[in-house]
């Protein structure tokens, strides 16, 4: 692990996890001022509060101040523990919002990382558990870490706003990553998906799947997508200030290329039950309208094109940087917003720069403008594994 003495300092909450989960890494203490401090209610929200406790449960000797408001937040690294750790998370956000930053810290852990979260599982803000298996674990996969311990189940679903889900992440640790040439995205051949429905008749998952089957069967033929219906204890806790029971929606839908998987963005509304007043829109919707929004999102993401879907760009990107001292490439759709920050993030923290190349589409490549992103790994060694 690098041990660099001096401290980074930022203002403001955007990123927070980004730079949290890159301290932890590179070892370098990161002071963040000014958290929120012209809100009416200033300083670190719950789901915040609750993702630094979560860093502190799978780290060693970590430490983290923060002032009387909540308002500046020091954090100075130790080392990356593992273990079987469990954590609640804040019904506020799904867990995806915790996942995400977990498998860009597990590979490098002391001990392999066997985690149970409890929270919520799908929701219309982060990447549903479901997504980041089919799409950020073949990921890992092509920068060699895998295995049979290797693994992510959700054993509850839980729906905001009452929570109740549960989820089980387990991880191998590695002491290198190989690098990747990611740079042919191949050709859509299959189509593969999930229908969940939580608390209602299980027709309705069986409804979305026919809708989402009418648009996708115009363009390619191998399609299949199953259901997941869960109901009693699995199915999460009721809540009475909801307007009905979670429901069903259409998730982790996307193309199957030779390299990796794809997925719809997951901040688009669920499917509703049914006539019901939606939180997004104003007025009822009918179910298969609702659901048809998937497989259009779909064809989106398919036309952006790229070997990693916008969801786990960063994750692509940060395993290319702690990779082995040799060139790794990997083909993108355009950047988003997230990804360009998280840029900027790399070069501040391990000192580390992209060559970015601009792939106009063309008969080579179908779809929107690609871009190529270049670099050469810092060669991060997890020395915690060797420890005894």
């Amino acid at each position: 692990m690098a041990t660099q003495s001096h401290s980074l300092s930022y203002a403001g909450c955007n990123f927070l996890r980004q730079r949290l989960v890159l301290s932890t890494l590179s070892g370098r203490p990161v002071k963040i001022r000014k958290i929120r401090a012209r809100d009416d209610n200033p300083g670190l929200r719950d789901f915040e509060a609750s993702f630094i406790r979560l860093l502190d449960k799978i780290t060693n000797g970590s430490r983290i101040e923060i002032n009387q408001t909540g308002t500046t937040l020091y954090y100075q690294p130790g080392l990356l523990y593992g273990g079987a750790v469990e954590h609640d998370c804040s019904d506020l956000r799904g867990i995806g919002y915790y996942l995400e930053s977990l498998l860009c810290l597990a590979p490098f852990m002391k001990h392999p990382l066997r985690i149970v979260l409890r929270g919520v599982t799908n929701d219309q803000v982060d990447p549903s558990v479901d997504v980041l298996k089919a799409t950020a674990l073949p990921l890992l996969k092509q920068f060699g870490i895998d295995g049979e311990s290797f693994e992510l189940k959700v054993v509850r679903r839980g729906m905001p706003p009452g929570g109740g889900g549960e989820v089980f992440f387990s991880c191998p640790v590695r002491k290198v990553l190989k690098p990747v040439q990611l740079t042919d995205p191949g050709k859509i051949k299959r189509i593969r998906g999930i229908a969940y429905s939580v608390r209602v008749s299980p027709q309705m998952a069986n409804r979305i799947v026919d809708s989402a089957r009418s648009i996708l069967n115009k363009f390619i033929p191998d399609i299949y997508i199953y259901t997941d219906h869960m109901k009693g204890v699995s199915s999460g806790k009721p809540h009475a200030a909801a307007l009905l029971p979670p429901g069903c929606s259409l998730l982790a839908l996307g193309p199957v290329s030779p390299i990796l998987l794809l997925s719809p963005p997951h901040s688009l509304p669920q499917a509703p039950v049914g006539w019901r007043r939606s939180p997004v829109r104003s007025g009822p919707i009918l179910l298969h309208s609702a659901a048809s929004t998937r497989p259009r999102s779909c064809s989106c993401v398919i036309f952006a094109g790229g070997c990693i879907d916008s969801t786990n760009q960063s994750l692509g990107l940060l395993l290319m940087t702690l990779g082995q001292q040799d060139v790794s490439k990997v083909l993108l759709g355009p950047l988003s917003p997230y990804t360009i920050e998280f840029l900027r993030h790399l070069k501040s923290f391990f000192q580390i720069m992209f060559k970015i190349e601009t792939k106009p589409c063309g008969e080579e490549l179908k779809g929107g403008d690609k871009v190529l992103l270049t670099c050469v790994g810092i060669g991060f060694s997890n020395l915690s594994k060797t420890l005894k």
